[in-house]
């Protein structure tokens, strides 16, 4: 039997290693310095390089949860841009998807992170 009609078990096609060790960690409401937008070869829209007040954490933010406000900007939900290391044959329970990538969880280590979705695809779950 379909765990239900939108598929959430994916299966990890492509190894993906995060590049980022110290993710930045935004609260709702917090104030951020909004930087550049994405610009690069991958279809990875809508997505912008921020940096706390302290200039102590920096990341990639979807432009989704901020809020322009001079400029500043505010997030406008809690967010993480923790990337999950996967390995390929692992899989992961998606929870969210935006702007190209998924907020998953792993199956096996129960690690949740985004992972690019073009490394993943859907597979049906058998009960």
């Amino acid at each position: 039997m379909i765990q239900d009609k939108q598929c959430n078990m994916f299966k990890v096609m492509k190894q993906h290693k995060s590049s980022y060790p110290n993710p930045i960690q935004l609260s709702k409401n917090q104030a951020v310095i909004a930087g550049e937008k994405y610009s690069g070869n991958e279809s990875w829209e809508r997505w912008v390089y921020c940096f706390t007040l302290d200039k102590k954490l920096e990341g990639w933010v979807p432009e989704q949860i901020i809020k322009k406000v001079g400029k500043e900007a505010l997030i406008i939900e809690d967010y993480i841009a923790k990337e999950l290391n996967v390995e390929v044959g692992e899989r992961i329970i998606k929870r969210k998807e935006l702007n190209g990538w998924l907020w998953v969880k792993n199956v096996e280590t129960e690690e949740e992170g985004w992972v690019p979705q073009e490394n993943v695809k859907p597979i049906a779950v058998e009960e």
